[in-house]
């Protein structure tokens, strides 16, 4: 029985450590041929020396498996570095099939004392990082179906953040970026459904580096041996699953994942509506409807973030 991911190839970036990691070794055990990118820096934040080590060792894992794999230093949100990656995947495996986008940084600080490199880098990591990949695989995937193949094969995987859906006091770059990366994602779903490409995004909540003190002492496995909730082996499968053939009526999606729990999440809709009697809404029509709209719901209606996404201490 063949593999649902078998005679495919994937880029995972930001693969060399946590979810990128997880993601990477989970499409390979599914039968992918998997391009492990990761820039290799040891702080959180993007601080320290580029190392290959930790793509070249989750590569050589894949490899130990009996799948196939190769590394690849690079920071994403250099536009010719993600060119060169889509380029190597084509180079090694003849195609693209499958793009993960998963690489990110930290610099978190309030609005009020975030400096602009502070707020620039994220934003550039994340965001323009997806579009970085997202933009030569669809020329990929574009070119292709363009020059008469018939089936062209495209998933895109993206990794946006409950810090989005419920906002993060600490964190208006991080919070703002994986906002943007939700309407890449949406953009890209429709603009390339044509050519038989899709794409999703996940908002994973897992323990990783870069959330090991956002999630201290949340959800902590329950005995020793047991798997801890917040793994991100809990998230890889989905991805597995969204990069598959049996996902391709999923498109322009977003999902919650963790923790043995996939949300569905629906497009914003309408929580109330006012119509003005006049021809225009004056400063005191609107006064009239809305302040008695905002004053009826509950005053502890917003939450701190943790609250928010329903996590509990121990």
């Amino acid at each position: 029985m063949s593999l649902p991911l078998e005679g495919l190839s994937a880029i995972v970036t930001g693969a060399g450590r946590g979810l990128g990691r997880a993601e990477a070794l989970e499409l390979a055990r599914l039968g992918a041929a998997v391009v492990v990118n990761d820039y290799g820096q040891a702080g959180r934040d993007g601080s320290g020396e580029a190392s290959a080590a930790p793509a070249e060792e989750v590569a050589a894992e894949i490899r130990a498996a009996g799948g196939r794999a190769v590394a690849h230093l690079g920071d994403v949100s250099d536009f010719e570095t993600a060119r060169a990656l889509i380029d190597l995947a084509v180079a090694e495996f003849g195609k693209l099939d499958v793009l993960v986008n998963n690489a990110g940084i930290l610099r978190d600080r309030m609005v009020f004392s975030m400096s602009e490199d502070e707020w620039d880098s994220v934003v550039r990591v994340h965001l323009k990082g997806h579009f970085n990949t997202t933009h030569f695989a669809a020329v990929h995937w574009r070119g292709r179906s363009k020059a008469g193949e018939a089936g062209v094969y495209g998933r895109i995987v993206n990794t946006s953040s409950e810090a989005f859906l419920a906002g993060s006091a600490g964190q208006p770059n991080y919070a703002a970026a994986k906002g943007g990366i939700v309407g890449l994602t949406t953009s890209s779903a429709l603009a390339l459904a044509r050519y038989g490409v899709t794409a999703n995004v996940i908002c994973p909540r897992a323990r990783t580096r870069m959330t090991e003190d956002v999630f201290a002492g949340f959800a902590e496995p329950a005995a020793e041996g047991d798997l801890d909730p917040l793994s991100p082996e809990h998230v890889a499968p989905l991805v597995g699953y969204l990069a598959s053939p049996a996902a391709a009526g999923v498109n322009g999606q977003l999902l919650v994942v963790h923790g043995g729990m996939v949300a569905v999440v629906d497009r914003p809709k309408v929580a109330a509506k006012f119509d003005t009697a006049k021809e225009a809404f004056t400063y005191e029509e609107l006064d009239s409807v809305l302040t008695p709209h905002y004053a009826s719901r509950p005053a502890g209606e917003t939450f701190a973030a943790a609250e928010v996404l329903g996590l509990k201490k121990g």
